[in-house]
């Protein structure tokens, strides 16, 4: 697949037929999985509802606390 770059895009020509300018997100399959992980983890220690649903909004941004604890633990 040949692929053309411009302003950080990329178009893609892989005769899919849309002939977009568009950037691919290559990591959220990885994303996906952890969202994934974190909800399962986060809703089977919770003891209500609510805080089941505490759970699935830190699943959504479980990068932001694993990034914070990574830079606590360094000191930074």
């Amino acid at each position: 697949m040949a692929k053309k770059k411009i302003e950080g895009k990329e178009k893609c020509d892989c005769n899919c037929g849309c002939k977009k300018w568009h950037g691919h997100a290559r990591c959220s399959g990885i994303y996906g999985l952890g969202f994934i992980g974190a909800a399962i983890y986060n809703i089977s220690i919770a003891t209500g509802f609510w805080i089941g649903v505490l759970g699935v909004l830190k699943a959504i941004v479980w990068p932001a606390f694993l990034v914070y604890s990574l830079l606590k633990f360094l000191g930074a």
